[in-house]
């Protein structure tokens, strides 16, 4: 089956939908697929956004951290060169002529031992030694914020870096941070936020600070397109959706339904059963309504042509049983008149001649009684009672001498045509009396079997039934009667010794 004779055959509402689907769904799914690379794109944009901006706080703290370290050492170097005494006094003012640094320090000898302090950065026991002209960056002891420590000749200086500090150099960096942590070996420093990691929509990345000494984990809150941008972005495809079920419902309620109950309505009315009954709610389509009428018309209208057929028909039916009845009764009167002749005539010759005449009227008459009675059915004319009663009015009609023949009957019930009744009437005849006139006391057994569904086979038997044996012309004569019935069968008379059998057609079995 090719796609054009599947797509005819599917419903009103199929073929709508298909339609559709193919008009409105390639525009939805290219603009869907605009949109999708769309969000993706932007969701990388957004994604390298947060990452600069993540880089940039790390960058503002390490700036911070790399100044406030330079400033301490060059401060502190000064200081200790010109002796213990006084050397934080020396290093303060320094300190204070320098830009954004902070001003709280300690200065230590080079086994850490604490000098003099400014300020207050707490305990930095646990700092490590730093040799002259390193670095080193440590969470402060006390948490306060972080400390840096860097090596000078003769000593030591450390400076603690404030939260405040931190916090506004990281906000300078990105005012989009969400969570800042400092972290070293052994502690960890929370500058912004929450814990890092707690929140799923902040995305955490990690930075190292300070020559590797601290990790900076900076949180920034993910920008990404949000489900009702998704959903404006597949608007397309939302719109054929829509599109398709609002109008697969508007032509199923407004269209197929009514259609359908107009189709059952008219497939349910039965001829003269009752009227037609349309169903009166067919939605507000016009042309729906008027279709309905449409129907209406036409079905009173069949109606009446149908009344007339029929009386036209019961007024040939009649006609035509008046014929037959005619017929039947004319041929009744002149088997009577033969009979009434036959007894009268002079010879014997001429008595038989009568009565084989009268038994073939006879045989006529008996065939158009039985399709007088069946016509009533319209079956055809039933063979078994036909062959009974003839059965029995050859018996009764039979000469003298053959007054007590056998005539066996071994029939199944079939039906026939009328002219296929007319050739087995006179075929059985014209046996059943051969038979009397030459063998009176054997008997004739006549059979009828339906050998298929269309075809039945009539069989006679009797002794005097001799294929080969043609001396006398009354047996040529029966020979040559006997196989021209069989000709008006359309069959060919088969003939054994004692058995002739011919082939006829029948109605199928109801």
């Amino acid at each position: 089956m090719t796609m054009a004779e599947r797509f005819q055959r599917l419903s009103t509402g199929a073929k709508l939908l298909l339609i559709l689907t193919a008009v409105l769904l390639p525009i939805g799914l290219a603009l869907a697929w605009v949109g999708n690379s769309g969000i993706r794109e932007a969701n990388a944009a957004l994604q390298s956004r947060n990452q600069d901006l993540s880089r940039a706080s790390a960058q503002a703290i390490e700036s911070l951290i790399a100044r406030n370290a330079l400033a301490l050492r060059v401060a502190a170097n000064g200081a200790l060169a010109d002796g213990v005494d006084g050397a934080c006094d020396r290093a303060s003012r320094s300190l204070a002529i320098a830009p954004a640094v902070s001003q709280n320090f300690e200065v230590e000898t080079a086994d850490g031992q604490p000098i003099c302090e400014v300020g207050s950065i707490g305990d930095t026991g646990e700092l490590p030694i730093v040799a002259a002209g390193d670095i080193r960056v440590r969470i402060a002891p006390d948490g306060s914020g972080v400390a840096i420590r860097t090596g000078v000749i003769n000593g030591m200086a450390t400076a603690v870096l404030k939260l405040e500090e931190l916090r506004g150099a990281a906000r300078g960096g990105g005012k989009a941070i969400a969570s800042l942590a400092l972290q070293d070996s052994e502690r960890e420093l929370r500058v912004i936020g929450p814990a890092s990691g707690s929140d799923p929509q902040i995305r955490v990345s990690r930075w190292p600070l300070g020559n590797g000494n601290i990790n900076a984990r900076v949180g920034v809150a993910q920008q990404r397109i949000t489900t009702v941008d998704r959903l404006l972005l597949w608007l397309p495809l939302l719109m054929w959706i829509a599109a398709a079920i609002l109008t697969w419902s508007l032509v199923s309620r407004l269209l197929i339904r009514p259609l359908k109950r107009l189709e059952h309505a008219v497939g349910a009315y039965r001829p003269g059963e009752g009227p037609l009954e349309l169903p009166s709610k067919l939605g507000p389509s016009e042309e729906i309504r008027q279709l309905r009428e449409a129907f209406g018309r036409a079905i009173d209208r069949v109606e009446e042509s149908e009344s007339e057929t029929s009386s036209a028909l019961e007024g040939q039916r009649r006609l035509v049983r008046e014929v037959h009845h005619r017929v039947k009764n004319n041929l009744q009167v002149v088997a009577s008149l033969l009979n009434i002749h036959g007894r009268s005539a002079g010879t014997v010759e001429a008595r038989a001649a009568y009565a084989g005449i009268s038994r073939r009227v006879g045989a006529l008459s008996i065939v158009h009684r039985n399709h007088f009675a069946e016509m009533e059915e319209n079956r055809g004319i039933a063979v078994r009672p036909l062959v009974t009663e003839l059965g029995a009015e050859l018996r009764a009609s039979a000469p003298d001498e053959a007054r007590g023949v056998s005539i066996d009957l071994d029939l199944d019930s079939l039906y026939t045509t009328q002219d296929v009744a007319v050739a087995i009437a006179f075929l059985i005849t014209e046996v059943i009396e051969f038979a009397m006139l030459n063998a009176p006391k054997d008997a004739v057994e006549v059979s009828l079997r339906r050998t298929s569904e269309l075809t039945a086979r009539l069989a006679l038997s009797s002794p005097i039934l001799v294929p080969d044996e043609e001396d006398s012309p009354e047996k040529m004569q029966f020979e040559r009667i006997v196989g021209g019935l069989a000709k008006q069968l359309r069959s060919t008379l088969e003939r054994k010794l004692g058995r002739y059998s011919v082939d006829l057609p029948v109605f199928p079995p109801a």
